[in-house]
């Protein structure tokens, strides 16, 4: 019995091993476009409701950024002063994000998204996209990435040459500059509470 046990254990642990190997020998533009593709086939897809394909892409995106970095980059020289309240802001800023990125993605049903580049140093990588859409001019979004435990995970999105966690920090800077951290948590709840309308 126990030498079955024992064979089970190891037979788990090979395939989430091999699973491991999987994720890490994928590139950063093939881990991006595989994770667009899935999104944009749940978001197309006729079959459920709104809110049951925004919790299913919530679990999808969820795992392929990495929220702890994002919020403390978008915190910026504010985030080494507030070590007790770190965890909170992480939490609160992962709710308002995803939630603002789930709303963005959720009117790109019919854009054609074109991965145009990758570029990697190292640890760190950049995958070059084009949203082109119906009607107007072609966006570039490119995605920021870095190797995280044998994972490419998301730090930063950039449309149109605008760096989403640099335009975040500049607005927290100005609420902190003139309020609280604790009206910031409010301000950041409330603007989720909206975006999840």
């Amino acid at each position: 019995m126990a030498v079955i046990k024992t064979i089970q254990t190891l037979a788990v642990a090979a395939l989430v091993l091999c699973v491991a190997r999987v994720v890490s020998a994928q590139t950063p533009g093939q881990q991006v476009q595989e994770t667009i593709q899935r999104v944009t086939a749940i978001v197309s897809s006729p079959s459920g409701g709104e809110s049951e394909q925004r919790d299913a892409v919530k679990r999808l995106l969820l795992p392929r950024f990495d929220w702890p970095e994002m919020a403390k980059r978008a915190l910026g020289r504010h985030w080494p002063k507030l070590p007790e309240r770190q965890n909170e802001f992480v939490s609160v800023f992962t709710d308002f994000l995803g939630n603002v990125y789930l709303g963005t993605i959720g009117g790109y049903k019919d854009e054609k998204i074109i991965f145009s580049g990758e570029r990697r140093d190292q640890n760190l990588a950049e995958v070059e996209t084009k949203l082109m859409p119906n009607k107007g001019e072609p966006m570039a979004v490119n995605y920021r990435l870095h190797l995280v435990q044998g994972e490419w995970k998301i730090y930063d999105v950039v449309v149109a040459d605008i760096s989403l966690v640099n335009n975040y920090r500049s607005q927290f800077n100005r609420i902190l500059a003139r309020s609280s951290f604790d009206e910031l948590v409010k301000q950041l709840r409330e603007r989720e509470s909206k975006e999840r309308g």
